[in-house]
C-alpha cells in the first residue's frame, strides 16, 4: 500500500516530536526542522528574533532576520556508542561540531553513517553524550535542527502541492481550507533562499529528483537551524545536480552560520565542498582537512582506490 499524502513531510524532519540527546536524561531536548525552541540560537544570532510568526501559531518562521555570524557555538559528541541487539553498531564515538562548518562524512555501507545521524536526533537509544553549547562553551541550550533523510516516501499521484506540504508542517490551519497571503509569502521567501520559489504550486510527483531535494531542503531550513543533518540527500541525483547542491549548502551553512554534517560518497567532491571530512567505521578512523583524509591509505583502501594516486580529475568512490 501506498503512504499517505503527508507521510512525506513527517518522514522528513518529524517536525514538533521534542527528543533528549545524552545518557539518562543528562541531555538537552532539541527540536527539529522548523519546530521553534525558547533557547539561544546559534544560527539567529545567539538569540535574534527569526522574522515570520511562531508555526505554532498558524505562520512560519522564515529567512527575514539578519542572521549575525557567531562562530563558537558547538556540538560535543562524546564516547556514544550504539548497539542494536547484540551487535555494536558504534562505539566511542568523539566529534566536535561548530557552526559554519560544513562536515562531510564518509564511509562504506554499514559503516554507522545514517545512525549516527539518528543519535545526534535523539530517534535511537545509545550510550554517552551529545550536548549543544552555548557560545562562552558553558551551559547546554536547546538547540533548532534540520534533517533530511537518505530517503523518503510518498504516493506520487496524491494531489499534495509543495505549497500544501509548507502549509501542514508550518501552519495549525488545515491545508484544506488554503493558505493565507502572508503564509504563502513566507514559503516563498524560504523556498527562495534555495532557488526553489518557482515551484510552489507545483505537485509533488511532477518535481524531479534535483527539484524535490530543494523543496526538502528548504523545509528543513524552516526556520534557519542550528544544526543542519542530511543523510545521502542526492541519490539518483545527477552529477551537475550534485554539484549545484554542495554549492548551495555551502552557501547557506555560510548565510545562517549554521554547522552542517552531510553523509555523502562523493569523496572527492567533497574535497573541494567541506571544510573537514570524518571517515566512519564504526568508529572514527579518520576525521581531518578532506585533501589529508582523501589521500590517507585506509580510506583509499576501503573504496579500493588506487594507494599512489590521488590528485585532481579523480573520479569520487562509487
Amino acid at each position: 500500500m501506498s503512504p499517505g499524502p503527508f507521510q512525506l513531510q513527517m518522514s522528513c524532519i518529524n517536525a514538533k516530536r521534542r527528543v533528549t540527546c545524552g545518557d539518562e536524561g543528562d541531555g538537552v531536548p532539541v527540536e527539529r526542522g522548523w519546530a521553534r525552541h525558547g533557547g539561544r540560537s546559534c544560527g539567529a544570532g545567539g538569540g535574534a528574533r527569526v522574522s515570520g510568526r511562531d508555526p505554532g501559531g498558524g505562520g512560519q518562521a522564515g529567512f527575514g532576520a539578519r542572521h549575525e555570524p557567531c562562530g563558537a557555538c558547538s556540538t560535543d559528541i562524546r564516547g556514544l556508542c550504539v548497539r542494536m541487539g547484540s551487535k555494536e553498531v558504534l562505539r566511542d564515538i568523539d566529534l566536535h561540531l561548530h557552526c559554519g562548518e560544513l562536515v562531510a562524512l564518509a564511509g562504506l555501507n554499514g559503516a554507522g553513517k545514517s545512525t549516527l545521524l539518528r543519535a545526534i536526533l535523539g530517534e535511537i537509544p545509545h550510550t554517552g553524550r551529545v550536548l549543544f553549547m552555548d557560545k562562552e562553551h558553558r551551559r547546554p541550550v536547546l538547540p533548532r535542527i534540520g534533517y533530511v533523510p537518505q530517503r523518503v516516501e510518498f504516493d506520487p499521484a496524491a494531489p499534495i502541492s509543495v505549497a500544501d506540504l509548507f502549509a501542514t508542517a508550518v501552519s495549525r490551519r488545515p491545508s484544506c481550507f488554503g493558505m493565507s497571503g502572508a503564509l504563502r509569502d513566507a514559503v516563498l521567501e524560504s523556498l527562495g533562499a534555495v532557488d526553489a520559489a518557482r515551484l510552489i504550486d507545483r505537485r509533488l510527483g511532477e518535481l524531479s529528483g534535483g527539484e524535490l531535494q530543494r523543496v526538502l531542503l528548504a523545509l528543513s531550513l524552516t526556520p534557519p537551524p542550528n544544526l543542519l543533518l542530511l543523510d545521502e540527500p542526492l541519490s539518483g541525483i545527477d552529477l551537475a545536480g550534485r554539484e549545484r547542491f554542495y554549492r548551495l549548502v555551502s552557501d547557506l551553512r555560510r548565510r545562517f552560520d549554521m554547522a552542517v554534517v552531510l553523509v555523502s560518497h562523493d569523496l572527492a567532491a567533497m574535497v573541494d565542498f567541506a571544510d573537514r571530512m570524518i571517515f566512519l567505521e564504526g568508529r572514527v578512523v579518520c576525521d581531518d582537512d578532506p585533501p589529508k583524509v582523501w589521500a590517507d591509505p585506509r580510506v583509499r583502501l576501503a573504496f579500493g582506490l588506487d594507494l599512489h594516486r590521488h590528485g585532481e580529475g579523480e573520479g569520487a568512490p562509487r
